[in-house]
């Protein structure tokens, strides 16, 4: 009898030891921080250039273990296009023209799968740019701080790409390149 209860509390012990052992894995909800920092980079015959924005939306369903990122079953993020500013109000209003924010006025990227460990992942989704959207593929850093994700990454492409013609000033003397970098550092946070 003493056997058999030893035997029940060793196997109890066991059970709850291996139980302690692995972390709770959790899907929740994350919703995109205040203040993101998202860029577009690109150069002209005159100078190089970059628009920035502070300004987006965007959500996103998270597997975690612990504080450890293990899978994203979903992620979106959408800025208003005129939310981007140069510092001079021609460049933005030739790249608005360019974009046809009029009948286009957001920029969206849809997350289709991410892979990946640690802090370096390639992410595979969708961006809609001058209403064309696209595949892309690029390397994330993914740096995580309590209940936040902060993602960070480089996507090169060309305007061309999205269907949009290099915009032109001073008559065309001045031309803007083809190839563009869309850069972002964005925080999810749990909700």
């Amino acid at each position: 009898m003493i056997k058999s209860k030893l035997t029940i509390i060793f196997q109890l012990a066991v059970a709850l030891a291996l139980m302690a052992s692995h972390s709770t894995i959790a899907q929740s909800k994350y919703i995109l921080t205040s203040s993101p920092s998202l860029s577009i980079k690109g150069g002209s015959t005159l100078h190089d250039w970059e628009m920035t924005s502070s300004e987006a939306k965007g959500e996103g369903m998270f597997v975690t273990e612990g504080n450890q990122l293990k899978d994203i079953k979903s992620l979106s993020v959408s800025m208003k296009a005129e939310t981007l500013k140069s510092g001079t109000r021609g460049l933005d209003n030739n790249a608005y023209k360019a974009l046809d924010t009029k009948k286009n006025p957001e920029i969206k990227f849809a997350l289709k799968e991410i892979s990946g460990s640690g802090s370096s992942y390639t992410a595979k989704g969708d961006f809609t740019i001058a209403g064309v959207t696209k595949p892309a593929s690029f390397p994330v850093k993914v740096n995580s701080s309590g209940n936040a994700f902060t993602f960070e990454g480089k996507f090169d492409t060309k305007l061309s790409y999205f269907s949009i013609d290099p915009p032109t000033a001073l008559l065309g003397t001045v031309k803007t390149d083809d190839e563009i970098s869309i850069l972002f550092k964005t925080t999810f946070q749990k909700q």
